[in-house]
């Protein structure tokens, strides 16, 4: 495995409208050690597959049944070479000198295992500005992740050593798996930040994977799974209850409210056992 060389992952679902521009992002880089891995998740959209297959004397193609973007992800790293890792959601795009600038980043701190650069938000053709809960932090952030997901895949890069040791994405979890992973790693090494935007991020469009999915019941489960790990420090262990009774205690509300008394009955018992 060669050192200071990267594995781009890029996990695709059904993407015609995107993925062409994504993965010509990717090649577009000013950094040349890297290897491009795009995993068609069973995609059955003809176009997804034709697009992918124009660049294919260019990268690595994986071809797999749909399994989410979890499994394409993983899958990806258990096909990759590289030390460190990318990863490149395909509605997403890179600006040329994105990995060139994280490289260098861990060339001048080698104590670091994961950075991740500032983004560009643009949603239905349109730039829009994050709110304040989305402010992204540099460091130890273990705290400012609890609330929701503040590390954007497309914009990290990672050190294998972190998967071999935290473990990778969670495949049970179809939504909030990067929340998840994050957690599992900012509880434990910083996650810095690159306070410049070297990444677009499109949203808005009907297939994005959040559109329509009650996220916070996710978050839910990734949060009982962490405080069940006996990996925390007692002021984390402490936070993360924290913010798991909040989130169960909004989560049952809204279940009651769109009658959906199972699923809150379900959230009620486990509130019992944190209190």
């Amino acid at each position: 495995m060669k050192k200071n060389t990267i594995s781009v992952i890029i996990p695709v679902y059904n993407r015609t409208d995107f993925v062409r521009e994504a993965i010509q992002s990717a090649l577009d880089q000013t950094y040349e050690n890297i290897e491009i891995i795009v995993v068609n998740d069973g995609s059955t959209d003809k176009n997804t597959i034709k697009i992918i297959d124009e660049f294919k004397q260019k990268i690595l193609i994986i071809n797999q049944e749909n399994k989410g973007v979890s499994a394409a992800r993983n899958t990806g790293i258990d096909h990759s070479s590289c030390d460190w890792l990318a990863f490149l959601d395909s509605d997403d795009l890179w600006l040329p000198e994105k990995l060139k600038r994280q490289m260098n980043f861990f060339i001048e701190n080698p104590n670091a295992h994961i950075c991740q650069t500032e983004e560009i938000w643009i949603k239905n053709g349109k730039q829009i500005f994050p709110k304040k809960k989305h402010k992204k932090r540099s460091g130890m952030i273990f705290k400012h992740c609890l609330p929701l997901c503040i590390v954007s895949p497309s914009a990290v890069m990672i050190h294998r050593s972190l998967f071999d040791e935290i473990g990778t994405f969670d495949e049970s979890l179809t939504a909030c798996e990067d929340y998840d992973l994050w957690l599992r790693i900012s509880c434990k090494y910083p996650i810095y930040l690159l306070d410049e935007p070297l990444i677009i991020k499109r949203g808005g469009h009907s297939d994005q994977l959040s559109q329509g999915i009650r996220l916070d019941r996710f978050r839910i489960r990734s949060l009982n799974k962490l405080l069940s790990s006996n990996v925390l420090t007692d002021e984390q262990q402490r936070e993360a209850k924290k913010e798991l009774i909040k989130k169960c205690t909004i989560y049952k509300k809204g279940c009651l409210k769109h009658g959906r008394f199972e699923e809150a009955e379900r959230i009620a018992q486990l509130l019992s056992t944190l209190s």
